[in-house]
Protein backbone atom coordinates (compact mmCIF):
# COMPACT_ATOMS: atom_id res chain seq x y z
CA UNK A 1 0.00 0.00 0.00
CA UNK A 2 1.10 3.12 -0.62
CA UNK A 3 1.32 6.22 1.70
CA UNK A 4 3.07 9.66 0.76
CA UNK A 5 4.91 12.59 3.20
CA UNK A 6 3.18 15.92 3.28
CA UNK A 7 4.35 17.91 -0.38
CA UNK A 8 6.56 20.74 0.15
CA UNK A 9 6.12 22.80 -2.98
CA UNK A 10 8.34 24.01 -5.54
CA UNK A 11 10.96 25.51 -3.01
CA UNK A 12 14.13 27.39 -5.33
CA UNK A 13 15.83 28.78 -1.84
CA UNK A 14 17.26 28.32 0.95
CA UNK A 15 15.01 31.58 2.29
CA UNK A 16 11.85 30.89 1.08
CA UNK A 17 12.00 27.36 2.95
CA UNK A 18 13.42 28.96 6.01
CA UNK A 19 10.26 31.76 6.23
CA UNK A 20 7.59 28.68 5.04
CA UNK A 21 8.40 27.10 7.67
CA UNK A 22 7.98 30.02 10.26
CA UNK A 23 4.88 31.24 8.73
CA UNK A 24 3.54 27.44 9.27
CA UNK A 25 5.22 27.66 13.24
CA UNK A 26 2.78 30.49 13.61
CA UNK A 27 0.08 29.23 11.59
CA UNK A 28 -0.09 25.43 12.82
CA UNK A 29 0.90 22.31 11.33
CA UNK A 30 -1.93 20.42 10.69
CA UNK A 31 -3.79 23.70 8.77
CA UNK A 32 -0.83 25.48 7.15
CA UNK A 33 -0.70 25.07 3.18
CA UNK A 34 2.84 25.30 1.50
CA UNK A 35 2.65 27.58 -1.19
CA UNK A 36 3.50 26.63 -4.97
CA UNK A 37 1.92 23.14 -4.96
CA UNK A 38 2.42 22.38 -1.06
CA UNK A 39 0.12 20.75 0.83
CA UNK A 40 -1.15 21.31 4.36
CA UNK A 41 -1.30 18.47 7.38
CA UNK A 42 -4.75 18.20 6.80
CA UNK A 43 -4.13 16.76 3.03
CA UNK A 44 -1.48 14.16 4.50
CA UNK A 45 -4.80 13.48 6.93
CA UNK A 46 -6.73 13.09 4.08
CA UNK A 47 -5.01 10.30 2.54
CA UNK A 48 -4.10 8.27 5.69
CA UNK A 49 -7.74 8.14 6.23
CA UNK A 50 -8.66 6.18 3.20
CA UNK A 51 -5.03 4.72 3.87
CA UNK A 52 -6.70 3.12 7.12
CA UNK A 53 -9.97 1.80 5.36
CA UNK A 54 -7.86 -0.16 2.85
CA UNK A 55 -5.57 -1.41 5.44
CA UNK A 56 -8.82 -2.92 7.33
CA UNK A 57 -10.28 -4.22 4.27
CA UNK A 58 -7.06 -6.39 3.90
CA UNK A 59 -6.74 -7.39 7.17
CA UNK A 60 -10.21 -8.64 7.04
CA UNK A 61 -9.61 -10.47 3.90
CA UNK A 62 -6.47 -11.95 4.63
CA UNK A 63 -7.74 -12.96 7.60
CA UNK A 64 -11.10 -14.63 6.42
CA UNK A 65 -8.90 -16.39 4.31
CA UNK A 66 -6.04 -17.18 6.51
CA UNK A 67 -7.83 -17.20 10.05
CA UNK A 68 -5.01 -15.61 10.93
CA UNK A 69 -6.93 -13.69 14.24
CA UNK A 70 -4.08 -11.67 16.29
CA UNK A 71 -1.07 -13.55 15.23
CA UNK A 72 -1.01 -10.97 12.38
CA UNK A 73 1.90 -8.30 12.62
CA UNK A 74 0.98 -4.94 10.57
CA UNK A 75 4.41 -2.94 9.70
CA UNK A 76 4.39 0.75 8.48
CA UNK A 77 7.50 2.13 7.38
CA UNK A 78 7.27 6.10 6.90
CA UNK A 79 7.98 9.70 8.24
CA UNK A 80 7.28 11.07 11.20
CA UNK A 81 4.35 13.50 10.64
CA UNK A 82 2.83 11.20 8.36
CA UNK A 83 2.93 8.74 11.44
CA UNK A 84 2.08 11.22 14.00
CA UNK A 85 -1.69 11.92 11.71
CA UNK A 86 -1.99 8.04 10.83
CA UNK A 87 -2.63 8.03 15.02
CA UNK A 88 -4.25 10.99 15.30
CA UNK A 89 -6.86 9.21 13.10
CA UNK A 90 -6.41 6.28 14.55
CA UNK A 91 -7.11 7.32 18.41
CA UNK A 92 -9.16 10.77 16.96
CA UNK A 93 -6.94 13.16 18.69
CA UNK A 94 -7.98 16.45 17.97
CA UNK A 95 -6.00 19.08 15.71
CA UNK A 96 -4.92 20.78 19.16
CA UNK A 97 -3.93 17.21 20.31
CA UNK A 98 -2.26 16.76 17.16
CA UNK A 99 -0.06 20.72 17.27
CA UNK A 100 1.16 19.72 20.65
CA UNK A 101 2.54 16.55 19.72
CA UNK A 102 6.24 15.42 18.71
CA UNK A 103 7.84 13.41 15.69
CA UNK A 104 9.39 10.15 17.11
CA UNK A 105 12.98 10.04 16.80
CA UNK A 106 14.58 9.19 12.88
CA UNK A 107 14.49 5.56 12.38
CA UNK A 108 12.10 4.68 15.71
CA UNK A 109 9.92 2.25 16.19
CA UNK A 110 6.46 3.09 17.17
CA UNK A 111 4.59 -0.12 18.72
CA UNK A 112 0.71 -0.28 18.74
CA UNK A 113 0.03 -2.86 21.24
CA UNK A 114 -2.78 -5.02 20.83
CA UNK A 115 -5.33 -5.60 23.83
CA UNK A 116 -8.01 -7.35 24.67
CA UNK A 117 -11.36 -6.38 26.88
CA UNK A 118 -14.61 -7.64 27.74
CA UNK A 119 -17.53 -5.21 27.29
CA UNK A 120 -18.55 -4.04 30.20
CA UNK A 121 -22.48 -3.81 29.94
CA UNK A 122 -24.97 -1.97 32.45
CA UNK A 123 -28.15 -3.96 33.60
CA UNK A 124 -31.22 -3.56 31.69
CA UNK A 125 -34.70 -2.56 33.00
CA UNK A 126 -36.99 -5.70 32.90
CA UNK A 127 -35.50 -9.44 32.17
CA UNK A 128 -33.28 -10.46 29.76
CA UNK A 129 -33.72 -13.70 28.37
CA UNK A 130 -30.47 -16.21 29.41
CA UNK A 131 -29.82 -16.64 25.55
CA UNK A 132 -30.44 -12.88 24.25
CA UNK A 133 -28.53 -11.38 21.93
CA UNK A 134 -27.40 -8.03 24.50
CA UNK A 135 -26.41 -10.74 27.15
CA UNK A 136 -24.20 -12.49 24.97
CA UNK A 137 -22.64 -9.08 23.30
CA UNK A 138 -22.09 -8.32 27.14
CA UNK A 139 -20.07 -11.75 27.46
CA UNK A 140 -17.91 -11.41 24.68
CA UNK A 141 -14.25 -10.29 24.36
CA UNK A 142 -12.84 -7.62 22.29
CA UNK A 143 -9.62 -6.42 20.97
CA UNK A 144 -8.24 -2.62 20.14
CA UNK A 145 -5.06 -1.13 19.29
CA UNK A 146 -3.22 0.79 22.21
CA UNK A 147 -0.17 3.24 21.69
CA UNK A 148 2.63 1.87 24.12
CA UNK A 149 2.91 4.28 27.00
CA UNK A 150 6.96 4.93 26.06
CA UNK A 151 5.31 6.03 22.52
CA UNK A 152 2.49 7.71 23.62
CA UNK A 153 4.68 9.70 25.92
CA UNK A 154 8.02 10.44 23.73
CA UNK A 155 5.40 12.34 21.05
CA UNK A 156 3.10 14.11 23.43
CA UNK A 157 -0.72 12.25 22.90
CA UNK A 158 -2.98 12.10 26.01
CA UNK A 159 -4.05 8.82 27.43
CA UNK A 160 -7.09 7.53 26.04
CA UNK A 161 -9.61 8.75 28.83
CA UNK A 162 -7.43 12.29 29.01
CA UNK A 163 -8.80 13.29 25.57
CA UNK A 164 -10.06 16.56 25.21
CA UNK A 165 -13.23 14.84 23.54
CA UNK A 166 -13.78 13.07 26.93
CA UNK A 167 -13.01 15.92 28.79
CA UNK A 168 -15.58 18.33 26.76
CA UNK A 169 -18.26 16.10 28.26
CA UNK A 170 -17.46 16.79 31.71
CA UNK A 171 -16.30 20.79 31.31
CA UNK A 172 -17.69 22.61 29.09
CA UNK A 173 -15.33 25.93 29.61
CA UNK A 174 -13.74 24.01 26.98
CA UNK A 175 -15.58 25.83 24.64
CA UNK A 176 -15.02 29.46 25.90
CA UNK A 177 -12.35 30.64 22.96
CA UNK A 178 -11.63 33.30 25.32
CA UNK A 179 -9.68 30.55 27.67
CA UNK A 180 -7.72 29.12 24.61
Amino acid sequence: MKRSEQQFGNFQSHHAIQESKAERSDFGRFYYRFPDGGESGFDVYDRVSGFIGTLQRDVMDLNTVNNLDDRMTICLVTHGLTLRLFLMRWFQYTVHEFERSFNPDNGRVVILDLKTARRNCCATNGSVGENSSIEEACNEEYSYFELSEHDRMAMGFPLFHEQERFQLLHNYCLLNKNEW
